[in-house]
This record gives C-alpha cells, sequence and structure tokens, in this order.
C-alpha cells in the first residue's frame, strides 16, 4: 500500500503594519509557494498586520476583501493556504485568527491560548477561541495551532485525538535570549507528545527584511521548522525571509506510534 503524502511549502515572511502592502506579500508568497508543487502553503501569525500596530483598527471577517483575495489565488493555484489575520469581536477586541483558504475550504482557527507572558498582554486585544481546528487535504488530517499554544501538549494531544497526523504551528514569535532554543524545543516536544508531523512557520526577523517594527516588544525571530513525529528537526531556516519545502508521510505517523505509543499509553486525560 503507498503511503499517503502531503507536501507544504513554508512561507518565512515578515509584515507590515500595512494591510495592503502585506496582501502583495501574502499573494505573492502563496504563488511562489504553489510553485513547487506544494498542496498547501502556509504563511505567518500576524499576516494580515504584524502586533504592535493596533489590530483592531485594520480587522476584517474572513468574508472580507483581504481574505477573498487570498482564497481566490489559492482557489485558482489549487492549493491550500494557512495565513494569519484578525477578525473583528464582540467586545471591540479581535479573534486571532488563522485562515485555512482555498479548494473546498474557507474556514478559520481562533487561537486558543492567549500571550499573557514575558510581560506582554495579548489579551487585552485579543478575545481567546476554544474549539481545536482540523482540516483534510489528500486523505490527510491536518491541525492547526498559533504561537503560544504550542506551550500547551493537552492542545495537541486533542488535535491528535481528532486524527491528526501532521500539525501546523504558525508564530509570530516574540524575540528575545533564549527565545529560539525555546521555540526549537517546543516544537519538537509537541511532535514527541503527539507523536505527529509538525510543521511551524514564524515570521521573518523584521529587521532582516528592512521593516522598522512599533517600540516594544520585539516579534519574529524566524527558524521555521519541520519536524518528524519522533521529535527530530529535518529542516530549519535562519532568521532571514525564506521558504522551507517539505513532504510528510502517514507512514512515518504509524510507525512512531507504533514505536513510542504515548498515545494509547495515557493513564491521565483531560477532563477524565
Amino acid at each position: 500500500m503507498t503511503s499517503l503524502q502531503l507536501t507544504l511549502a513554508v512561507e518565512q515572511i515578515a509584515t507590515t503594519g500595512d494591510p495592503a502592502r502585506n496582501l502583495e506579500l501574502v499573494l505573492d508568497a502563496v504563488s511562489k509557494g504553489a510553485a513547487t508543487g506544494a498542496r498547501v502553503v502556509v504563511l505567518p501569525e500576524a499576516s494580515l498586520v504584524r502586533f504592535g500596530t493596533a489590530p483592531a483598527a485594520h480587522a476584517e471577517t474572513i468574508d472580507g476583501p483581504w481574505a477573498r483575495a487570498v482564497r481566490d489565488l489559492a482557489r485558482e493555484l489549487g492549493v491550500i493556504v494557512l495565513v494569519g489575520t484578525f477578525q473583528p469581536a464582540a467586545d471591540g477586541r479581535v479573534r486571532n485568527t488563522i485562515l485555512v483558504t482555498g479548494e473546498g475550504i474557507h474556514d478559520g482557527y481562533d487561537k486558543i491560548h492567549l500571550y499573557d507572558a514575558y510581560g506582554f498582554s495579548e489579551s487585552a486585544d485579543v478575545e481567546p477561541g476554544n474549539e481545536p481546528f482540523t482540516f483534510d487535504v489528500d486523505g490527510i488530517t491536518v491541525g492547526v495551532a498559533t504561537c503560544y499554544d504550542v506551550r500547551f501538549p493537552e492542545l495537541f494531544r486533542e488535535l491528535a485525538d481528532r486524527g491528526a497526523q501532521a500539525i501546523i504551528v504558525t508564530a509570530h514569535w516574540g524575540a528575545g535570549e533564549g527565545k529560539v532554543d525555546a521555540w526549537r524545543l517546543l516544537n519538537q516536544a509537541r511532535a514527541i507528545d503527539s507523536t505527529t508531523w509538525i510543521i511551524a512557520c514564524d515570521q521573518a526577523d523584521a529587521s532582516t527584511a528592512g521593516i522598522e517594527e512599533p517600540a516594544g516588544p520585539r516579534f519574529g525571530i524566524g527558524h521555521s521548522l519541520l519536524v518528524s513525529p519522533m521529535g527530530v528537526v529535518l529542516q530549519e531556516l535562519d532568521e532571514n525571509v525564506g521558504e522551507l519545502v517539505a513532504t510528510v508521510d502517514v507512514e512515518t505517523v504509524e510507525k512512531a506510534r507504533q514505536v513510542i505509543p504515548v498515545l494509547a499509553n495515557r493513564r491521565l486525560h483531560a477532563g477524565a
């Protein structure tokens, strides 16, 4: 039996505070990713506008013109695109949404775990989501997580319980001492926890792209990476704008779950 495989293009871009300019960056990256033969093109969290630039002023629903432009190109090119946007929330905040759009799908994952850490308060501006999210492509189930979510293994196990064989992590990761090491380690740990492929896409370091960041905390360190279900980093970018193309297969997941059946061996379950 031939193993199911999925090719993904991770587009490590650096976005600005201008949604129109960012849409051009995103559409160009989608075209570039599709040209590799990938079925899924992944872009970072906060691609509509980068953190520190008042997302509520630019938020729009996934039925708005920014998201529709991404959808239309994705469908034209025959790919599924994941890209970070912000939607209006009922209380004046926004939802940090990863748009999942293209052939047969136009939906989104609202970030569950908000980055109230390292002196930053994402919850001041963002309303948390509450529902894990998966989608299917070419017979493979893919989970979605966003940035700070990667510190919460229970989400990744839940996605695996819902059938995920690969999990895409999109981020606008906070910069600082030890943060690259933490980013790499956490993605490796979540691959091991859930015995899934982890495809992690962060924004590039803005300084490498000539983008001036707003005053305050810096976000985007690059180092997008591919981690096997056994926790091995197989590919990793540096801090610059770049592209990572990877093919994942279900057979590797099945083998990992036979070798180290951590999901089957669990004694404690959330809500048990």
